[in-house]
């Protein structure tokens, strides 16, 4: 009878060679990788990191995208939308104007903006189906008064209600109001008819028929001097003739103090209260100080 082979001490002599090659490191391990031969490793690819993608190579997502990391944002990673008015924040304002021996009306824009420094020229667009169109448009003349926080429900009220049967200045729609007695009340209990703030008509210091707002700080007087047709609006091109300013908002040293007026800006739909200064004009040039 044949006695069997015992193999263990083979089997253990090969498997404390293969440990021992594991363990190497050094250059032995580099050879084995070279020649392609099994080191218990996957081999390193040239040019590429321990993960096997090349520097810079994005991640890859289940859906085939980058996902995005909380807090960034791809820089130049754009939308291209059809042409629109997207130029945001603008001034919300309120336009005065007046036809000798009728109301005055109020509009609401925001489609105003300064066009010239020297004569100081300003802008208004307004659609030729308003009711202060025409107005303007008679008249050659209107008063640009700037908005506050405190004025900002007064603004949008004029924005939304017309001047053909709303009146729009306190005394000329209390008066209103008189005359259609029994009229149906809003659920905040005051009339349709009413301004939600008392806006005072003021008699302007260069203009012959259109009034400024008191409550407004500061007022800017103009006289049209060309009517454009653009389109959707037609815009008047006008030459500021004199400003009115409120002296509650003129410092010890002259001059004005607007920062303290709380004025509104309008942006997308929105209406905002000025944020926190950053700068004045020429401060990312002017040598620090120390």
């Amino acid at each position: 009878m044949k006695r069997k082979k015992d193999n263990r001490a083979e089997y253990s002599g090969r498997r404390a060679k293969k440990q021992s090659g594991r363990e190497a490191g050094g250059e032995s391990g580099q050879i084995l990788a070279k020649s392609g031969k099994k080191t218990g490793k996957k081999p390193k690819q040239p040019g590429r990191d321990a993960s096997g993608k090349k520097p810079g190579q994005p991640g890859r997502h289940v859906s085939g995208k980058r996902p995005e990391q909380p807090g960034k944002r791809a820089i130049g990673k754009k939308q291209v939308w059809r042409g629109g008015n997207m130029l945001y924040p603008v001034p919300a304002v309120m336009v005065s104007c007046a036809r000798k021996g009728e109301r005055p009306d109020i509009i609401t824009i925001a489609w105003a903006g300064t066009v010239c420094s020297n004569p100081p020229m300003v802008s208004i667009s307004i659609r030729p189906q308003r009711y202060s169109h025409d107005i303007i448009e008679e008249t050659g003349e209107f008063v640009i008064n700037l908005v506050t926080e405190k004025l900002a429900r007064a603004c949008d009220w004029c924005g939304v209600k017309s001047g053909r049967d709303t009146a729009k200045f306190a005394a000329e729609a209390k008066a209103q109001r008189d005359e259609a007695a029994g009229m149906k009340k809003v659920p905040d209990g005051t009339s349709e008819m009413a301004a939600p703030e008392k806006l005072t008509a003021g008699k302007a210091s260069c203009l012959e028929a259109a009034p400024i707002i008191l409550e407004s700080p500061v007022s800017l007087e103009c006289r049209v001097k060309q009517k454009i047709e653009l389109g959707s609006h037609d815009m008047f091109l006008a030459e500021v003739v004199c400003v009115d300013v409120d002296e509650a908002f003129i410092d010890s040293k002259g001059r004005l103090d607007l920062d303290s007026a709380g004025l509104i800006a309008y942006s997308h739909g929105t209406y905002f209260g000025l944020g926190k200064k950053l700068g004045t004009f020429g401060y990312s040039v002017r040598r620090r100080e120390g």
